[in-house]
C-alpha cells in the first residue's frame, strides 16, 4: 500500500466537523481483498489485540487494506488515550485508490498514528515483529508533549462550553479566544490583562512582601541576602526557624522551609541560588500550606497542600514506599497529570537525613516520612480541596493581596493552622503571590471535589452573553463569489464596522490590503479573524481551501452560496461531478450557527437542496416573486430577496422594502442579471447580520463595479470609442452569463480575448469557446506561460476545437502571451465595437489595459 498524500484537515471539512488526517492510498491488486492475504487479519490481531472490529465490507462485499488502515489508525490513537471516534474510507474514482480519513485531537499524534499503522500492517502482511506496546507509548508521550497542559485545557474547555471559539497560537500555552476586535488571549493561566509590571512584582518576593505589608496584609518578615553567610546572619536576626527561597522563583523550586541550624541554612541557600538571581530569607510560619485562587475580585478555589510523604509499614524501605506511591496512575512527570511523581533527589535525601533516615531505611509502621519541606504539586505534593471552609476574612486578605500586586488571576500561598479562622488570630500570613498559577490542585485535588476554575477565568474574561464572536459571513459558489464578498463587506462598513475580507485578490482589513494573490483559503481567513481591528469578517471560501485544510472557523453567522456550476474545477481532487461540488460547498451551510442564516440561490436546484442541512434559518434570493421556491418561502413568512418591477425587494411576512435598480449601479439599471444575483446575495447577508436598511441602501448606491472596487469583475473601459469589458470569468457558466449580457449591448462588432486554465477538463475548455463562437464575430485566443501540466499548444488546440463551425465567429487567431493578445484585439477595434477580455493575471492585465487607454488619449495641445 502506497500513501500518495497525507494532509491535516484543521477545521470542519468535507467528511465531518472533526479535525482529521486525510490520506490518499493506493492498494495493490492483492490488497483490494484482505481474504487474498491469507491469515493477515489473525496476524494483525495477534500483534494488536485491542484492534476491535474491522469496518463493514464495501459494496462489493470485500474489505481492503485501506479499511484495515482506517481502523488501525483510529485504534492506535484510542488506546494511546486520545478521545477520537470518527473515521471513514471512501473509494476514489481511480481503481485501487482510496481516501482514508481519521479524526485526531493533536495533529502530530494523528500523523504518527498513520505512520505506525502502516508499519503494523506491513508487519502483519509480512509476518514480522511489531512492538505495539512501544508504539502506544510513543503516541502517549507525544500526545503529552504537544497537548495543552491541564491548566490551559481547563480554560479552553470552559470556553468551548460557552461557544467561544479558540485557536492555539503556538506549540505552548498561548491561546486566542474569540475573533477580531473581540479576541482575548491567555498564556497558561495568565490573562492578557495581566500587566508586565504586576508579573514582575509577583516574581520579586521581597517587593511583594513590602507592598502587602504596607496594605495591611499579614506577611512573614525577612530580607534578601547577598551570600550564604549573609543568609545565616539573616536567620539569626529573625530568630527561630526560617524559609530560604529564590527571590524570583516559581513552582516551589529551590524553596526550603523550617530550617534553623547553620548547616541547614547554608545548604538551603545553595539550593535556592540555582533557581534565582537573588535569595530571600524570611521567618518560618508554622502551620499548614494553603493555596487560594483569586480570579478578578473573587476567591474561586482553595486547597490545602501537603508535602510529598510516605507512610511507613515496617516492611518496605523508603525507596520502595516511594515506588508504590508513584505507581498511582494519577502521577506522572511534568504537569500533564493531576499529580507529579515523587523524586528521591538530593533535597529528598537531605530531608530524610533530618529525620534520621536514608532511602533504604525501613520506617516503622505508621511513621510519616516527609520527603520535602515545600508542598508544591510540582514536587510530588498532594492537595485537598477546602474551598467551602475558607473564612470570609481569609478570602478578603487573599483578594487584597491579588489587587495590591495587580493580578487578575492569582495564586495566593497562605501558611496558617486553619483557613476557618482569620489569619491575624493564628499568626498566619501570606508567604507568596503567584502570576500564572497552576490549576491542577483545584481541578483534580487528591481529596475533595474539583472546582470549575477554568470556567471562572473564562467568565472573568467574557461577561455573560459574550462569546467573543464577530459577525462572520462565508461566501462560496461557482461564480460571483468575489463581487458578493466585496459588496457584502461594503454594506457592513456602512454599519460602522471595521471589516476584514478575503478573496481571490488578497486580504483586506478596514480598507487596507495586507496581502495579495489568491487568498480565498483558510490561512488567509485566519489572518482576518486574528486581526484586532476587525469588527466583522467576510470570507471567500473556495473549494481548494476546503479540500486542502477544511474551514478556518468552527461555524459562521451567515453562509452564502451564489450558485453551483458544471465547470468548477471538475476532475481535480476526485471531485468529478456537479453533485460532488455541491456536497463540498455545502460544508459552509452545514456549519452555520443555530441562530445564523444560509443565503441560497432559489434558481439553483443544488443550492436549494442545501437548505435541509442548515442548522439555522434560510434566506432565498431569486429572479422573481413568482419563482416557486421564492413564492413558497414567502408564503411561510420567511425571508426572501427577489427582483420585481425594476427593484430589488426584500420581504419577510407582510413586511417588505424596495430599492430601485437605478440606485444600484452594480446592476447597470437592472440590465446585468448576474450582478443582480450578486447584489441580492449581499443584501441578504447584510440583512442577516443586522445592518440597517438605510445603511444597506446607501451602500448599494455607493458601490461601483470598477477596476479598483472589484478588479476583474465586469470592469468597463472606453478605448477609442469602443467598449472594453474585462472579466475574470473562467468557466463555462461564467462565460455563458457574460455572453448573455454582451448580446444585449449594442455593438458594430463583438470581439473576445480568451484563454483557459490547463487544469480544466478538455470538455470544459472546448465548451468555453463553443459559447464564445455563438456571440462574438472575432476571437483572439492566447496561451499563457503557465499551462498547469498541459503541453505547449494543447490548450489552444482545444479552444480552436470549440470554435469549429461557430455560427457567429468569422475570424480568430492564436497568440502566445496575455498582453500580446489584448494588444492584438485592441488593434482591430473601431468606435462602436464591444470587446470582452477574459483576463488571467487580473492586476497586471487591468494595468496593461489602462496603460493602452492612456496612450490612446489625444495629446494636449
Amino acid at each position: 500500500m502506497n500513501v500518495t498524500r497525507l494532509r491535516a484537515l484543521r477545521g470542519p471539512n468535507l467528511w465531518s466537523r472533526y479535525t482529521a488526517i486525510e490520506a490518499t492510498v493506493e492498494c495493490s491488486a492483492q490488497e483490494l481483498d484482505l481474504r487474498s492475504l491469507g491469515p493477515f487479519e489473525a496476524r494483525l490481531r495477534e500483534r494488536f489485540p485491542q484492534l476491535g472490529m474491522l469496518p463493514e465490507p464495501t459494496a462489493s462485499g470485500v474489505l481492503t487494506m485501506a479499511h484495515a488502515l482506517e481502523v488501525t489508525v483510529l485504534a492506535l490513537q484510542t488506546h494511546a488515550g486520545c478521545p477520537v471516534s470518527f473515521s471513514r474510507t471512501m473509494a476514489a474514482p481511480d481503481p485501487g485508490v482510496f481516501q482514508v480519513v481519521v479524526e485526531y485531537t493533536q495533529e502530530e499524534v494523528g500523523r504518527l498514528a498513520f505512520e505506525l499503522a502502516l508499519q503494523l500492517l506491513d508487519a502483519a502482511r509480512d509476518d514480522t515483529a511489531f512492538d505495539v506496546a512501544s508504539a502506544l507509548q510513543r503516541l502517549r508521550e507525544l500526545d503529552e508533549d504537544v497537548r495543552l497542559g491541564p491548566s490551559t485545557s481547563s480554560i479552553v474547555e470552559a470556553a468551548v462550553a460557552r461557544g467561544i471559539p479558540y485557536r492555539r497560537l503556538t506549540s505552548g500555552s498561548l491561546v486566542q479566544f474569540g475573533w477580531g476586535s473581540k479576541q482575548r488571549r491567555i498564556q497558561a493561566a495568565e490573562c492578557d490583562t495581566t500587566s508586565a509590571i504586576a508579573e514582575d512584582i509577583a516574581q520579586d518576593k521581597d517587593l511583594t512582601k513590602k507592598l502587602l505589608h504596607a496594605a495591611g496584609v499579614p506577611v512573614p518578615l525577612g530580607r534578601p541576602v547577598a551570600d550564604a553567610e549573609d543568609a545565616w546572619r539573616a536567620a539569626q536576626e529573625l530568630g527561630g526557624a526560617v524559609v530560604v527561597k529564590p527571590r524570583d522563583g516559581h513552582q516551589g523550586k529551590g524553596v526550603t522551609v523550617n530550617v534553623s541550624t547553620r548547616e541547614q541554612v547554608l545548604a538551603a541557600y545553595e539550593a535556592a541560588r540555582h533557581y534565582g538571581s537573588e535569595v530571600m530569607v524570611e521567618r518560618y510560619l508554622p502551620g499548614i500550606d494553603f493555596r487560594l485562587l483569586v480570579v478578578g475580585r473573587k476567591l474561586v478555589a482553595a486547597a490545602r497542600r501537603d508535602p510529598p510523604l510516605v507512610i511507613g509499614d515496617g516492611v518496605h524501605s523508603v525507596r520502595e514506599l516511594v515506588d508504590q506511591v508513584n505507581a498511582d496512575p494519577r502521577r506522572g512527570d511534568g504537569h500533564a497529570t493531576p499529580l507529579t511523581r515523587i523524586r528521591l533527589d538530593e533535597i529528598a535525601i537531605d530531608r530524610l537525613a533530618q529525620q534520621g533516615l536514608t532511602p533504604d531505611s525501613v520506617p516503622p509502621r505508621g511513621m510519616r516520612v516527609v520527603l520535602r519541606n515545600n508542598a508544591n504539586l510540582s514536587t510530588g505534593g498532594t492537595a485537598t480541596d477546602v474551598t467551602d471552609e475558607v473564612h470570609p476574612l481569609v478570602a478578603q486578605r487573599a483578594v487584597a493581596a491579588a489587587l495590591t500586586v495587580g493580578l487578575d488571576v492569582c495564586g495566593v500561598d497562605v501558611v496558617c493552622q486553619s483557613v476557618v479562622e482569620p489569619l491575624e488570630t493564628q499568626s498566619g500570613g501570606i508567604v507568596e503571590v503567584n502570576a500564572a498559577p497552576g490549576l491542577r490542585m483545584h481541578l483534580s485535588p487528591s481529596f475533595g471535589k474539583g472546582r470549575p476554575v477554568g470556567q471562572a477565568i473564562i467568565d472573568h474574561m467574557f461577561p455573560p452573553g459574550e462569546d467573543g464572536r464577530i459577525p462572520l459571513v462565508a461566501v462560496t459558489g461557482t461564480n460571483g463569489k468575489t463581487t458578493t464578498v466585496r459588496l457584502t463587506a461594503h454594506l457592513l462598513q456602512q454599519r460602522g464596522w471595521r471589516v476584514g475580507f478575503t478573496d481571490t485578490n488578497g486580504v483586506y482589513v478596514n480598507g487596507r490590503q495586507i496581502d495579495s494573490g489568491d487568498c480565498s483559503g483558510p490561512k488567509s481567513a485566519r489572518r482576518v479573524l486574528a486581526h484586532p481591528d476587525v469588527d466583522a469578517a467576510v470570507l471567500e471560501t473556495a473549494r481548494g481551501g476546503i479540500l486542502r485544510e477544511g474551514l478556518a472557523f468552527d461555524r459562521c453567522q451567515v453562509a452564502v452560496v451564489t450558485n453551483i456550476g458544471s465547470g468548477d474545477h471538475l476532475g481535480l481532487n476526485y471531485i468529478t461531478t456537479v453533485e460532488d461540488i455541491s456536497v463540498l460547498k455545502r460544508v459552509i451551510v452545514q456549519n452555520v450557527a443555530v441562530n445564523g442564516t444560509a443565503v441560497l440561490n432559489a434558481a439553483d436546484t443544488h443550492c436549494v437542496a442545501m437548505a435541509e442541512f442548515c442548522p439555522g434559518q434560510v434566506t432565498y434570493f431569486g429572479p422573481s416573486a413568482q419563482h416557486p421556491v421564492i413564492a413558497t418561502q414567502r408564503a411561510l413568512g420567511k425571508r426572501v430577496v427577489f427582483a420585481d418591477d425594476g427593484c430589488l425587494v426584500a420581504a419577510e411576512g407582510g413586511w417588505q422594502v424596495r430599492i430601485p435598480f437605478s440606485q444600484i449601479p452594480l446592476t447597470d439599471n437592472g440590465t446585468i442579471p448576474f450582478q443582480i444575483d450578486n447584489a441580492m446575495a449581499a443584501v441578504a447577508a447584510a440583512w442577516a447580520v443586522g445592518v440597517p436598511w438605510d445603511a444597506i441602501a446607501a451602500g448599494l448606491e455607493s458601490f461601483r463595479a470598477d477596476a479598483q472596487t472589484v478588479p476583474g469583475r465586469f470592469n468597463r473601459f472606453v478605448y477609442r470609442g469602443a467598449t472594453l469589458i474585462a472579466d475574470y470569468g473562467h468557466n463555462p457558466d461564467a462565460i455563458a452569463a457574460l455572453c448573455r449580457v454582451i448580446e444585449t449591448l449594442p455593438a458594430r462588432k463583438r470581439v473576445a480575448v480568451i484563454s483557459a486554465a490547463g487544469d480544466r477538463r478538455d470538455q470544459d475548455i472546448v465548451e468555453q469557446t463553443r459559447l464564445i463562437g455563438r456571440v462574438f464575430d472575432e476571437v483572439v485566443l492566447f496561451e499563457d506561460a503557465c499551462q498547469r501540466g498541459r503541453a505547449d499548444g494543447e490548450v489552444i488546440a482545444l479552444l480552436q476545437q470549440g470554435l469549429r463551425d461557430a455560427p457567429k465567429t468569422r475570424w480568430h487567431t492564436a497568440i502566445r502571451g496575455e498582453f500580446a493578445a489584448i494588444d492584438a484585439a485592441l488593434q482591430r477595434l473601431q468606435p462602436g465595437d464591444v470587446c470582452l477580455i477574459l483576463i488571467d493575471q487580473v492586476e497586471e492585465a487591468l494595468a496593461h489595459i489602462e496603460r493602452r487607454i492612456t496612450e490612446a488619449q489625444p495629446t494636449p495641445a
